[in-house]
C-alpha cells in the first residue's frame, strides 16, 4: 500500500528528508510546499513529479495526502502539524516540534487526539551508536543509568552559518531549544527519567557579536536522583567537523563512546560524518512510516518530546536568569514554563 507524503518546507533539511523519503520503499511524495515556488520546484522535482506549491493548507489537508512531514522553521510547526492533524493526518515534525509546551500540547490534541499520530524528529536516537547504547540498557548492562556526561562539538555556526530567524531568540527559543533537544531529549532517553532541574551557562567562543552564543552548559537533575552535565558547541573552526564524547555510569557498569575511536579519515575543509551517526535520518524517517502505519510502537512518543521541550525551554530561562531552574512539566494544557529554584 502506497504512503503518500506531503513535505513542507523547502530548505537545506527539507532537501534532505525529500532524498530520504525518495528511498523508502512503498513511499510516493505527493506535494512539496512552501512560501517559495522557486525552491518548491526544486525540491519536487527531485521527488519524482510531485506537485509543487505555495498553498500549503491544501498540500496538508488534501485527499491524496496520508501524512505530512513538516521540516520548515520552528515558529510554523504548530501552524501545520494543527492543519494537517485536523484534516486527519499522520504528521512528523522536525525538531523542536514547538517554542512551547502549550503549543505542543495543541499539536498533540490536534493529531493523536484525532485520526491520526504524531512523531517528533529526535534524529541522534536513530544513530547506530545510540540504538546501541539504548539495547546495552535495556539488556541490563549497567544497571540503574545515574551518571551521564556528553560533549558535543560541532562546527559551522559562525556568522551567516545561522539563518536570521535560527539567531532571533523570539522565533527559535534560544540554543539549548533550538540546538540543545536532541542531547536534551538524549539524557531523557538514557536515564529513563524527567528532569526536575536544570542550570545552564553559554558562551559566545569566537564571536562575541553573535546575537545567540554559539555555546553552553547544561546541569540536569532528574526525579529518579541521576545527574547529567550536557556541553554542546557549534564553534569549531571547520565547518562539519564533528566531536562527541558519551559517558554513562551505571549501578553496575559504564557505556562509552566516543567519535574519535571511529574508523576512516577525515581533513580540514572535508568532514566526513563519523559512521557511528551516519545514516540516522533515513532510518528515522523509514520508521516513522512503519509507525504511522501502524507495524512498530514509535521509538519517540510525544510523551517524551514533551519532557524534553519543557526541560530545553527551563534551560533556556536558566541561561537569561543565571540561576537554577525547577522543570515544572504541569499537564498537557497547562502552559509549561521554567521556574526559577
Amino acid at each position: 500500500m502506497t504512503f503518500r507524503v506531503a513535505v513542507v518546507g523547502t530548505g537545506a533539511f527539507a532537501r534532505e528528508h525529500v532524498l530520504a523519503l525518495q528511498g523508502i520503499p512503498g513511499v510516493t511524495i505527493t506535494h512539496v510546499a512552501g512560501s517559495d515556488l522557486g525552491r518548491a520546484s526544486a525540491l519536487a522535482a527531485l521527488a519524482g513529479g510531485a506537485a509543487a506549491t505555495t498553498d500549503i493548507h491544501t498540500a496538508v489537508s488534501g485527499d491524496d495526502v496520508d501524512a505530512v512531514d513538516v521540516v520548515n522553521a520552528t515558529p510554523d510547526h504548530h501552524r501545520w502539524t494543527v492543519a494537517a492533524g485536523e484534516a486527519g493526518k499522520h504528521v512528523h515534525v522536525d525538531k523542536p516540534a514547538a517554542l512551547t509546551v502549550s503549543d505542543f500540547d495543541e499539536m498533540v490534541e490536534a493529531t493523536e487526539g484525532r485520526e491520526g499520530t504524531l512523531m517528533v524528529g529526535q534524529t541522534v536516537r536513530f544513530q547506530p551508536v545510540i540504538t546501541e547504547l539504548q539495547q546495552a540498557l535495556a539488556r541490563g548492562d549497567i544497571g540503574d543509568p545515574k551518571l551521564l556526561h556528553v560533549s558535543w562539538y560541532t562546527g559551522h555556526v559562525w556568522p551567516n552559518g545561522w539563518r536570521g530567524w535560527q539567531l532571533d531568540l523570539s522565533r527559535s527559543g534560544g540554543h539549548p531549544v533550538h540546538n540543545g533537544t536532541h542531547s536534551i531529549d538524549l539524557a531523557v532517553w538514557l536515564t529513563g527519567s524527567r528532569p526536575v532541574e536544570v542550570f545552564a551557562r553559554n558562551f559566545p567562543t569566537f564571536a562575541a557579536e553573535m546575537p545567540m552564543p554559539d555555546s553552553f552548559q547544561v546541569q540536569v537533575r532528574f526525579e529518579n536522583g541521576a545527574l547529567a552535565t550536557l556541553e554542546l558547541c557549534y564553534a569549531l573552526r571547520q565547518p562539519g567537523e564533528f566531536l562527541r564524547r558519551i559517558v554513562l555510569v551505571g549501578t553496575e557498569g559504564t557505556l562509552a563512546h566516543s567519535t574519535d575511536d571511529d574508523p576512516g579519515l577525515s581533513s580540514p575543509g572535508h568532514p566526513v560524518a563519523p559512521p557511528s551517526i551516519e545514516n540516522a535520518l533515513n532510518l528515522q524517517l523509514a520508521h516513522w512510516v512503519r509507525a504511522a502505519q501502524g507495524l512498530e510502537p514509535f521509538i519517540v512518543t510525544t510523551t517524551e518530546a514533551r519532557v524534553a521541550l519543557a526541560t530545553a525551554v527551563a534551560a533556556q530561562r536558566s541561561l537569561e536568569s543565571g540561576q537554577p531552574v525547577r522543570v515544572d512539566h504541569g499537564e498537557p494544557g497547562n502552559r509549561v514554563t521554567g521556574v526559577a529554584a
